[in-house]
C-alpha cells in the first residue's frame, strides 16, 4: 500500500464531520485563536440552490449530491420492508437536509438524563444552553434569547386545512399553544423553523460560515475520515482519504468525532474500537473493545396515515398546476413566503397514545400534501398526511460495519417494533389519529382515510401489521455512542464526551445520547455541540 501523505502542521483539535454538532465546535473552539483547529468533510460545499431554499428537502433527500444513500436492514417489524436512512452528506450535515424543525423536546427527557447519573445535563442545566444558541423570533424570554447564531422563525405560510386541522386537535382535548419549547410540548401549534428570511438557515450558515475566515480554522471537504490512528491508549492522528490519496494528520489535543449516529460509529469501528465478536467478522483487529459502540439505536419511527380531502386546496393540485408552480415561485421572489418556504411538516400536535401516559408520547407531523415516498412526485388530488411517532420508543437497534473499506456502506438495523410496548403505542397512535380526523372541525372538508385504509380494522393485530406497512423512519438516530459512567454496561463516552479507555478522543454528536429526546433531533445535537465546546475549553484550561 501507498503510505499517506502528511497534511502540513499539527493541530489542536481534529473535528472529523462538519454536520450539525461539527460547525458549532469549529466556531467555538476556533474562538480562542490560540488553537489550531481542522474540521474534515466528506461531503461537499452547500452551494447547490436547493439546500437554501427551505422546500429543497424534496430533491435533496434521496439525491447522491446531498444524501449518503444508506438502507436498513429488512426489518421484522415492518413485514420484512427495507428503509431508506437519509443522512445529509454536505456542509452543515443533516440539518442541510432536514426539516428545519425547531424542536427541544420536554424537560423530562434532560432530567432522565441526570436521573442516569449524567451530572449537567438535566433540563435546568441544557435550558441555558438551548437560550445561548438561539437567535430566537419571540426575544429574550425565560425560555428564549436573541443574539445566537441559531435563528428561528415563525413559518411564512399557512394553510386553510391545517387551521382546521388544529382546531380538531382542540375539540379533541389537546392544549391549544403558541411554543413547544418550553419543557412540556403537549398541545398543538404550528412549528417555530430554523430559517432566515425564507430561506433555510442550517448549522453550515449559522456557526460555520461566518468563522471561515479565522486564520486558525482550516476546513477540508470531500475528505472521508478512514480511521483514528492509536499509540499508548491514545489517539495519535487521523487517516482520511480524498481524491483517491490517503492523508494522516497529527494531533497535538484532542480529536473530536462529529460525524452523527451511523458516521461516528463507522470511523471508530474501522479504527479497530468497538465490540471485539463484531470486528473480528468485519476483518478488523481489536485496538480497544468497547461492547456498546454501534448498539442503542433509537428512532422516532412515523406512521404515514393519508387523507383526502374536499372543498379546500393543498399542495398537491397546487404543484402539478402550471399557474400554481408560477404562482408559488412568484411569490417566493418576490417575497420570500409561500410553499417554497415550508419546512417537510408545518403543524405540530403532542398528545397522549393513551390517557394513562404521564406526558405526552405521541408527535404529529401534519402535512397539507401526500406522496408514496420522498423522491416520489406528490400526488394530484387533494389529500393531507398526519404521520405520528412514537416519542419514547423502547426498541433498541444496532449499527456495524462489514467490511474495512471506508465506502462500504454500514448495516444499520433499528429493529423498529421490537417491543410489546411501542407495538401497542403503534396501535393506539392509529386510533388517535382517526379520532382526530374525525372531529367538527374537519368535517366540513370530509376527511377520508386512504392510508393505512378503512379495511383495517380496529383489532390491535391488525392495527399493528398496518403500523408495520406504513411505518418509516423520521430520520432521528441517535445513542450508538450513548453517554454513561460504565462501559461494562454499555457506555461509550462518560458524561464529558470522552470516550472510555482512550486519551484525546470525544464524541459530541446525538450518538451520545442516552435516551432520544421526544422531539426532532437536530436542536438537541447542536445544545450537545455548544455544552461540548464548552467542556472541552474547559478541560484544557484546567490539563
Amino acid at each position: 500500500m501507498t503510505p499517506p501523505r502528511h497534511v502540513e502542521g499539527r493541530f489542536d483539535y481534529v473535528i472529523i464531520g462538519a454536520g450539525s454538532a461539527g460547525c458549532v465546535l469549529a466556531n467555538r473552539l476556533t474562538a480562542d485563536p490560540r488553537n489550531r483547529v481542522l474540521l474534515l468533510e466528506a461531503g461537499g460545499q452547500d452551494n447547490w440552490i436547493w439546500f437554501h431554499i427551505p422546500v429543497g428537502y424534496l430533491f435533496a433527500i434521496g439525491n447522491p449530491r446531498a444524501d449518503w444513500m444508506f438502507q436498513t436492514v429488512a426489518e421484522a417489524g415492518l413485514n420484512g420492508r427495507v428503509l431508506s436512512y437519509p443522512r445529509g452528506k454536505v456542509l452543515g450535515g443533516s440539518s442541510a437536509i432536514n426539516a428545519m424543525i425547531s424542536m427541544r423536546g420536554q424537560a423530562a427527557d434532560y432530567d432522565g438524563w441526570a436521573a442516569l447519573g449524567l451530572p449537567g445535563w438535566g433540563w435546568t442545566d441544557v435550558l441555558p444552553v438551548f437560550r445561548r444558541i438561539e437567535d430566537h423570533f419571540l426575544g429574550d424570554t425565560a425560555f428564549h434569547a436573541r443574539g445566537g447564531p441559531w435563528r428561528v422563525e415563525p413559518p411564512r405560510v399557512r394553510w386553510k386545512v391545517l387551521d382546521a386541522v388544529r382546531q380538531a386537535a382542540i375539540e379533541m382535548g389537546v392544549p391549544d399553544l403558541d411554543d413547544f419549547n418550553t419543557g412540556d410540548n403537549e398541545g398543538v401549534s404550528y412549528f417555530h423553523v430554523n430559517q432566515k428570511s425564507g430561506r433555510r438557515w442550517s448549522a453550515a450558515r449559522g456557526f460555520l460560515k461566518p468563522v471561515l475566515s479565522r486564520p486558525n480554522l482550516r476546513l477540508i471537504t470531500g475528505a472521508l475520515t478512514d480511521r483514528v490512528v492509536l499509540s499508548e491508549g491514545r489517539v495519535r492522528a487521523v487517516e482520511y482519504r480524498k481524491a483517491g490519496q490517503t492523508w494522516r494528520v497529527d494531533v497535538a489535543g484532542e480529536v473530536i468525532l462529529s460525524a452523527g449516529a451511523i458516521g461516528s460509529v463507522q470511523v471508530l469501528q474501522r479504527s479497530g474500537i468497538g465490540p471485539g465478536p463484531w470486528l473480528a467478522r468485519a476483518g478488523i483487529p481489536v485496538q480497544h473493545a468497547l461492547a456498546g459502540l454501534g448498539r442503542n439505536l433509537q428512532d422516532h419511527l412515523q406512521q404515514r396515515a393519508i387523507y383526502t380531502v374536499s372543498g379546500v386546496r393543498t399542495l398537491n393540485e397546487t404543484y402539478h398546476s402550471l399557474t400554481g408552480r408560477l404562482g408559488m415561485a412568484l411569490d417566493y421572489a418576490v417575497r420570500r413566503r409561500g410553499p417554497l418556504t415550508m419546512a417537510p411538516s408545518q403543524l405540530g400536535v403532542f398528545t397522549r397514545s393513551d390517557p394513562a401516559r404521564d406526558r405526552a408520547n405521541l408527535q404529529f407531523h401534519i402535512q397539507p400534501l401526500s406522496l408514496d415516498t420522498f423522491g416520489d412526485p406528490l400526488h394530484r388530488h387533494p389529500a393531507i398526511t398526519a404521520s405520528a411517532c412514537n416519542l419514547q420508543p423502547t426498541s433498541r437497534g444496532t449499527v456495524r460495519i462489514v467490511s474495512r473499506d471506508p465506502d462500504a456502506p454500514p448495516e444499520i438495523a433499528p429493529n423498529y417494533l421490537s417491543t410489546a410496548a411501542d407495538r401497542q403505542v403503534a396501535a393506539d397512535a392509529i386510533r388517535v389519529t382517526r379520532r382526530l380526523m374525525s372531529q367538527p372541525g374537519l368535517a366540513p372538508y370530509r376527511p377520508v382515510e386512504t392510508l393505512p385504509g378503512p379495511d383495517v380494522d380496529d383489532t390491535a393485530a391488525a392495527l399493528t401489521r398496518a403500523a408495520g406497512d406504513i411505518g418509516t423512519t423520521i430520520f432521528h438516530p441517535v445513542g450508538t455512542a450513548r453517554m454513561g459512567t460504565d462501559p461494562a454496561a454499555g457506555a461509550v463516552v462518560d458524561p464529558r464526551l470522552r470516550l472510555h479507555g482512550i486519551g484525546g478522543l470525544r464524541i459530541v454528536d446525538a450518538s451520545v445520547m442516552p435516551v432520544i429526546p421526544s422531539g426532532n433531533t437536530n436542536t438537541p445535537t447542536i445544545m450537545i455541540a455548544e455544552k461540548g465546546a464548552e467542556m472541552i475549553l474547559q478541560d484544557a484550561r484546567r490539563s
